[in-house]
């Protein structure tokens, strides 16, 4: 269930798909500098020429790790009548060469020489659509810009069209404590596994060691670039959204982490687009939870239809924005189901309501290090605990103000905007806010929040010391919403100066006092929203892939006080099981352990440690491999520790250790 195994009874096999499909489990891509690229390519049998081209371009392994969500895709796609080609990029899977980060320009590079391949295969028309969630929605995007002959469209999901100021490393300008470093561990875990001999022959062996010493941990750059630099705009799409001249499909869910995205898209791109965001995680929408689940694939075939498989470019197109309005619900930290309705947003006239008009007056935040702890996940996958919890706690840790019971219904569609003047006794520091939906009966259920780093005020790119005792201005978005406040509940506003694990703690403890006449949260309110449908409401896939599950996978998220110590833990262990593809005899499996710690009134004890736990064999091979992540401060510095050891057949292989010290600067 979940991310672990998935559960493939909401969803329609097609039996009736017009072409029987053929796979190649290896293609390789020869590249100009010598390296290699490894895909796989679900051909419609029947077709001399296929309709088109759907390409995905990943890090995360087609032979097992997106096995098995590559077919049920892929292999629709062909039985449609399009070419589906899933490649590992650089360094990864069965690739040759070494990856050396996220999104560089290496990687679209190599992306444009693969576009010149699939144009000149036998089975192809030379018109290709990219695909993508995350990682590949994030290179679609980057690769639209480039406007290669041969690329006619994207879809892309839960991805952001800014890399700096809204994605795992940086939001608002703060440095995020509950991913900057899980999420390097996950790819330094990730990146450490060896190809398959089966594939690239005897030189695997060779390979993997190579990869083994040459890959980085990606959190030391990512680290030594604290504000919006050069490196964070390369792949920046927001940059010029000029350059992309073809038609997007874009999606994504309320829980996930990058539906902002969404908005400036559909706002900035001057081209055919069409949006979609339900209640999902960071999740396809045929499978994501919460549901309503639609038929993602039905989506795509119908848009490639259009933008792919005919010349379509100069015909009349009416954009559309559709969203789903979740209704009001108890507090879980997991979901199933959110009721509520589809909405047809560009059609809906939103205005925009000043819920802080009542208060006046002037307070000093709340200021307690562990408030946040009860936030839930930034970018949830849908696991068991991933979503945020009963607010009560965290409204008790942060300044709070419950506003009078709504007399109607009020609809939250889009951005809240919030503006407050401040006064801080500190040269640095960071500002939260959130809205919480309170129930007549005292529940508190998480709506939306943002977090905005103070010294960013005028700049990003140029960070600025904060006027201490002085007043200022400061404005900053929460993350977009659809959400039902019924008539009778309450708003709630929280403030605070902090919210861990998401923002990493400031060099102090700081004193930030809070303008209310001066200060507004302007709520995006949609009197009258024009309810809609979506023509795919029953996800339809081709057959899966067929599976043992040798370990089922499990998930525990605990908050821990140390009474003795005053020592707040946040401890997170995911076991996403083991499981043998029987399609090709690989085993493949991993565990993640994550902690965060701080102290009472200690900003500088923030300690972040992320461990993973890797398992890989087929009939050639065996590894096991292990890394220790760990990131801790004080009010100069940052410190990294990244460990790593691989084991071949349960002998030890290989170990390294990589430290680096990398100077704060306005974080």
């Amino acid at each position: 269930m979940g991310v672990f195994d998935v559960d493939y009874s909401k969803l329609h096999e097609r039996t009736d798909l017009p072409y029987a499909v053929r796979t190649v489990e290896h293609a390789p891509i020869p590249l100009a500098d010598g390296t290699v690229l490894s895909a796989k390519l679900w051909l419609p049998e029947g077709l001399a020429t296929a309709r088109g081209v759907i390409l995905e371009y990943l890090p995360y392994r087609k032979d097992e790790f997106t096995a098995l969500r590559d077919e049920i895709r892929h292999a629709y796609f062909a039985g449609c009548g399009y070419a589906s080609v899933r490649v590992d990029i650089r360094g990864t899977g069965d690739s040759s060469g070494i990856i050396q980060d996220e999104y560089p320009l290496q990687e679209q590079e190599d992306c444009l020489e693969v576009f010149d391949w699939i144009a000149a295969q036998e089975w192809s028309a030379g018109n290709i659509a990219m695909i993508g969630k995350s990682w590949g929605g994030f290179n679609g995007l980057q690769m639209a810009a480039y406007n290669h002959a041969a690329l006619k469209t994207i879809v892309s999901l839960c991805s952001t069209d800014d890399r700096y100021a809204d994605d795992v490393h940086y939001r608002g300008g703060t440095l995020m404590g509950s991913d900057m470093l899980w999420w390097a561990s996950t790819m330094f875990a990730y990146n450490a596994r060896p190809p398959f001999p089966r594939f690239v022959g005897d030189k695997w062996r060779e390979m993997w060691l190579e990869r083994l010493e040459k890959t980085p941990p990606f959190v030391e750059t990512w680290l030594e670039h604290q504000a919006r630099d050069d490196y964070w705009r390369q792949g920046s799409i927001c940059e010029d959204y000029s350059a992309i001249r073809m038609p997007v499909l874009t999606m994504s869910g309320w829980a996930d982490g990058y539906t902002d995205a969404v908005f400036r898209l559909m706002d900035n791109l001057d081209v055919p687009k069409r949006a979609i965001i339900g209640p999902w995680a960071h999740e396809f929408p045929d499978l994501a939870i919460p549901g309503p689940q639609i038929g993602y694939l039905q989506e795509c075939v119908s848009w490639f239809d259009r933008w792919l498989a005919t010349d379509a470019k100069d015909e009349l197109h009416e954009d559309s924005f559709v969203v789903y309005l979740q209704d009001s619900v108890a507090p879980q930290t997991t979901y199933d189901y959110r009721p509520g309705q589809w909405v047809d947003l560009l059609a809906t006239n939103i205005s925009r309501v000043d819920v802080m008009a009542p208060l006046s007056g002037q307070q000093v935040l709340i200021n307690r290090q562990h408030h946040g702890l009860y936030s839930g996940v930034f970018c949830p996958f849908g696991q068991e605990g991933d979503l945020p919890d009963d607010q009560t706690i965290d409204n008790a840790l942060a300044t709070s103000f419950t506003l009078a019971p709504a007399q109607e219904p009020l609809n939250i569609l889009g951005k809240t905007r919030v503006k407050l003047r401040l006064k801080s006794d500190q040269p640095t520091g960071n500002v939260h806010a959130r809205l919480t939906d309170v129930s007549p009966g005292g529940e508190k259920t998480y709506i939306t929040a943002g977090q905005f780093n103070l010294t960013h005020r005028h700049s990003h790119a140029m960070p600025e010391e904060l006027p201490v005792d002085e007043w200022f201005d400061v404005e900053f978005g929460l993350d977009a919403i659809g959400y039902r406040l019924p008539a009778g509940h309450r708003l709630e506003i929280s403030l605070s100066p902090t919210y861990w694990p998401q923002i990493w703690p400031s060099t102090a403890v700081v004193g930030l006092t809070v303008d209310l006449g001066h200060s507004q949260v302007l709520v995006p309110q949609a009197e009258t929203p024009v309810v809609t449908e979506l023509p795919f409401m029953q996800a339809e896939t081709a057959k899966p892939l067929a599976k043992t599950i040798l370990r089922e996978g499990s998930r525990t998220r605990r908050i821990i006080k140390s009474l003795t110590t005053r020592e707040w833990i946040l401890d997170d262990f995911s076991d996403e099981g083991l499981r043998r593809l029987e399609h090709n005899g690989i085993t493949y499996g991993t565990r993640n352990h994550n902690l965060w710690r701080v102290r009472e009134n200690e900003p500088l004890s923030a300690v972040t440690e992320s461990n993973w736990e890797v398992d890989l064999s087929d009939a050639d091979i065996s590894i096991h491999v292990d890394t220790q992540s760990r990131m801790s401060c004080d009010a100069e510095n940052f410190y990294l520790v990244n460990s790593l050891q691989a084991y071949e057949e349960g002998k030890e292989i290989y170990r390294n250790r990589w430290e680096k010290t990398v100077p704060r600067r306005f974080c």
